[in-house]
């Protein structure tokens, strides 16, 4: 059967006290509703609906998915009015409604429960709780079979004590659905149509309810303010850092490893405290990454060490190469194989050979570095004169002595030497020494500066 996701994203929610739409706040660094799109994508859904309303033209910016339709939920009505915005979109046998602000949703979860639904029965996802608080209540006649949902401000007092609540998450035949969505009523204590009373009418139609519950509370955990908001954020952390960890990762605080994106790791990884991995990341076999570091966007070999406070982002960095601490490598840069970058250096768009070091305070941009090259503390690559940038290239073998600045475009060929304290604006060819630096004079009788009263 042809399966549509309908996910209910029109809610103001006030109190995440924020100019921000509910489900535009971030889980893991992506919108709470990417999340949950993402879950229906991996059911190969044929259909995915969201229903939007308050700050919906921010929401459909900020959660870019051209595979899905979007329907405008204009008033706020409740439940049942924001799915029937949706279904004039919807014409697959199967409807599975979700919600943007619970992000957590496995698609295991999602494809074992729409599995049940069949054309005379319908899945509708429950939770025991041991305080249930206003959640709505699932009503079960004495064999067992669920007879309705009653919404917690309309329940008496027994309704109250049950146990069993109501998640949100349904999945029905569409034919059922289409047919009892013009019935539903505003008469109830919040003047809403509710979705929840769909389920007395699928029992008086003769359709079997089977109420199914997720694996773990916390998948249909939703967020109503920031506190629960980042309860989520860490939950999900903590699930990542398990996935990691029965892959043959060692981290060493899973309380404090943030993954926000894709991360494949080798075995025998090891990640420090306050490790942030965004994006798309790849840590080959044996990797090791200090405290406080964050990757992003980038592959590492294996064996490579990251020492603590350093900043990957966008690099391509080969084996057993060494980076920090402090170092920082922007987009572009890329290292070969037993590479060194040290404390304070930052490179740009910059290659560095097999084996060459770059030790400390370094400035390195649209350079390349071929093999066996040091460069020393201080040295700059001049690659901008305000409006345009150039290259700067170096050969096999070059020492680059400290405190030099190289003005691009320029050529150190290979075994070339450039002294210390050099401004080199010109090529220097393969085994030269280059000394471009003032004339140094020894002045008798300099009167030192005296601070003035």
């Amino acid at each position: 059967m042809e399966l549509a996701v309908v996910i209910l994203a029109a809610g103001k929610g006030t109190r995440m006290r924020s100019q921000l739409p509910k489900v535009a706040h971030p889980i893991a660094g992506r919108p709470m509703l990417s999340h949950v799109i993402d879950s229906a994508r991996a059911l190969d859904a044929r259909r995915i609906c969201v229903v939007y309303g308050h700050g919906g033209e921010l929401v459909r910016e900020q959660v870019p998915a051209p595979d899905a339709v979007w329907a405008e939920q204009a008033e706020q009505l409740g439940t049942g009015h924001a799915v029937a915005q949706a279904m004039p979109h919807v014409s697959e046998d199967v409807v599975l409604i979700l919600y943007g602000d619970v992000p957590l949703i496995r698609p295991d979860t999602l494809r074992d429960f729409v599995g049940r639904v069949a054309p005379d029965r319908l899945a509708l996802m429950t939770l025991e709780m041991d305080e249930p608080g206003a959640y709505g209540r699932i009503v079960r006649n004495a064999a067992g079979e669920v007879q309705a949902i009653v919404e917690f401000k309309d329940a008496d007092d027994t309704q109250r004590a049950i146990r069993e609540i109501n998640t949100g998450i349904l999945a029905c035949p569409r034919a059922f659905l289409a047919d009892a969505l013009p019935k539903l009523s505003s008469n109830n204590a919040q003047g809403e149509y509710y979705l929840t009373d769909v389920i007395a009418m699928a029992v008086k139609a003769g359709l079997t309810v089977e109420a199914v519950q997720p694996q773990f509370a916390w998948e249909v955990d939703g967020v109503n303010d920031r506190v629960q908001l980042a309860r989520l954020e860490r939950i999900y952390q903590q699930v990542q850092a398990e996935q990691l960890m029965r892959a043959g990762v060692t981290v060493l605080d899973p309380a404090r490893l943030d993954i926000r994106g894709t991360v494949q790791c080798g075995e025998d990884v090891v990640l420090d405290v306050n490790t942030v991995l965004e994006g798309d990341v790849s840590l080959a076999a044996g990797v090791r990454v200090g405290p406080n570091c964050l990757i992003r966007n980038s592959c590492i070999g294996a064996g490579t060490v990251v020492e603590a406070n350093s900043i990957i982002d966008g690099a391509d960095v080969g084996e057993a190469c060494q980076i920090g601490p402090f170092a920082r490598l922007r987009p572009g840069t890329e290292m070969a194989a037993r590479g060194k970058v040290g404390n304070f250096v930052e490179t740009k768009k910059t290659r560095i050979g097999p084996g060459s070091k770059v030790n400390h305070l370094t400035y390195l941009g649209d350079t390349e570095l071929g093999s066996g090259v040091n460069v020393g503390a201080g040295t700059i690559t001049c690659n901008y004169d305000g409006v345009n940038k150039a290259r700067t290239e170096i050969g096999d073998n070059a020492f680059i002595g400290s405190n030099s600045s190289l003005v691009a475009p320029v050529t150190i060929g290979k075994d070339a030497t450039v002294g210390a304290g050099s401004v080199i604006t010109r090529d220097v060819e393969a085994g030269e020494l280059a000394v471009a630096r003032g004339k140094q004079r020894n002045i008798s009788g300099w009167p030192r500066p005296q601070k003035k009263d």
